[in-house]
């Protein structure tokens, strides 16, 4: 059966101005790159991938959503201000965790995370 999780992936609709939010604001490091088409990110053992090809799919907001955790959530919120990224979701705290939500390009929901030690 099903024994991890082989990637995740946001449908997006401009890949250059995709990659820039991914790499440049959020500093994601490119791992592979089909083409243009689909870009592949590691993160810690994980892939994390982008696309405009046609999936069915429709990039926005109420698709997925991802989590990315952070060493420092505030000084990662403070970063991401600064650069004009648009929060959905002001950084809040749970039982569990510190978190707050942003937006790519497309709309796309991406989590910045901070688990509680």
């Amino acid at each position: 059966m099903i024994k991890s999780i082989a990637f995740f992936v946001y449908p997006i609709t401009d890949m250059a101005r995709s990659r820039k939010f991914y790499e440049d604001t959020l500093g994601l490091k490119l791992d592979t790159n089909f083409g243009d088409k689909w870009i592949e990110y590691d993160i810690a053992g994980g892939t994390f991938a982008i696309t405009n090809m046609e999936f069915g799919h429709q990039p926005g907001a109420k698709g997925g959503a991802i989590a990315f955790e952070v060493d420092d959530l505030d000084k990662t919120v403070a970063q991401l201000k600064q650069k004009q990224v648009p929060f959905i979701l002001d950084p809040m705290e749970t039982p569990v965790c510190h978190m707050a939500v942003v937006a790519d390009p497309d709309g796309n929901s991406v989590t910045i995370h901070k688990r509680k030690s």
